[in-house]
């Protein structure tokens, strides 16, 4: 398999308690000397039961550096309009989404140059030439099933299944322009149909059998895990490592009848954020996630993809993944494009769909 990777509480912020889902505003001005480090992040790196990536990640770089961890979390989508909404006064030190957003989070000045250590190793289209963000873990997109319920022949293969009868509401994607998996299915559509128009002609017809929005794709996959529904968004690391925990889980890539299962690379990528008030904290916090060790983690405790090519993975979960993919065709969207036209495609996807 040829491999193309250009790339998820509750926090206490300047003594304010915020649930990860909760996005209102801390007042007050932090403490540029304080030993924390506050990260906004797209759902999916952290564990249901502490035991993901970040989790792990977290307290090693707490242990090492002494600086304190303080996590917000949600769909990327939000992660980037709460940084827009705080600009006048920034309270996130670094800023974790995915693709778009990241570029879009640039475009809206939320972000600063800086090249972590490490970074030299990531690949050209996994980071900004001018250094204001590079991935942390490559992912690919994908899709859930509950493989209990959908057994053997029963697997869905084709996009073209989820429209039958079967999957009346038993089938929901996140939504598109909120989170970054649910902005994947626009991507993955207009690509595999050859275009935004008989894209956007498939959605609507897909959403006779939706239950409805989610913010997070990260919540769809206990309801799969348990029969709730058959099939959701999703992607291959946050999926993987949940089906540690949910064994009914099946990942799978729609395909367009005739044609091989596509997906396509999308990683977590971090940045600095703009007048970040723990600036040197999130420095060294960026750093860390692309030391080695961390690195090597990526695919043993989280379930990713490593985004330093020096950091070649061996283990059990590396074997697995590289099974997984194997067959399925990986296709580099056209980012900028995406980026300016984003919101342009989301508007015609609420038409299409009534949403």
């Amino acid at each position: 398999m040829s491999r193309h990777v250009p790339v998820r509480a509750l926090a206490a912020l300047g003594g304010c308690a915020l649930l990860a889902t909760s996005l209102t505003a801390c007042g007050g001005s932090a403490d540029p000397d304080a030993k924390v480090v506050t990260v906004y992040s797209a759902d999916g790196l952290k564990g249901e039961n502490g035991d993901g990536w970040y989790d792990t990640v977290f307290k090693d770089f707490e242990k090492k550096t002494g600086i304190e961890v303080k996590y917000v979390e949600g769909g990327s989508g939000e992660m980037v309009q709460r940084a827009v909404r705080e600009k006048s006064n920034t309270q996130a030190d670094v800023l974790v989404t995915l693709p778009p957003f990241i570029q879009q989070a640039d475009e809206k000045g939320l972000l600063a140059a800086y090249e972590p250590e490490g970074s030299a190793q990531v690949d050209g289209a996994n980071k900004a030439p001018d250094g204001k963000w590079t991935a942390v873990v490559n992912n690919y997109f994908g899709f859930i099933y509950n493989k209990k319920e959908l057994a053997g022949a029963k697997a869905p293969k084709t996009w073209d299944e989820l429209t039958g009868g079967a999957y009346r509401n038993k089938l929901q994607y996140s939504t598109p322009g909120v989170a970054g998996d649910g902005t994947a299915v626009l991507i993955k559509a207009m690509h595999d149909f050859g275009g935004k128009e008989p894209a956007m002609t498939y959605l609507g017809k897909l959403q006779a059998n939706n239950v409805g929005p989610s913010a997070s794709t990260g919540k769809l996959a206990p309801k799969v895990d348990k029969g709730e529904l058959l099939v959701a968004n999703g992607d291959v690391q946050m999926n993987y490592a949940q089906s540690k925990d949910m064994p009914n889980l099946g990942i799978w890539f729609p395909a367009k009848r005739g044609k091989k299962p596509t997906t396509f690379a999308l990683p977590y990528a971090a940045g600095l954020v703009n007048k970040a008030p723990h600036e040197a904290n999130a420095k060294k916090f960026l750093d860390y996630l692309l030391s080695r060790q961390a690195q090597r983690q990526v695919s043993e405790i989280g379930g990713g993809f490593a985004a330093r090519k020096d950091v070649k993975a061996t283990d059990a979960n590396a074997i697995a993944l590289d099974k997984l993919m194997d067959g399925v065709e990986v296709f580099e969207p056209d980012w900028a494009d995406i980026s300016e036209n984003l919101t342009a495609y989301v508007d015609d996807w609420k038409s299409a769909t009534g949403s």
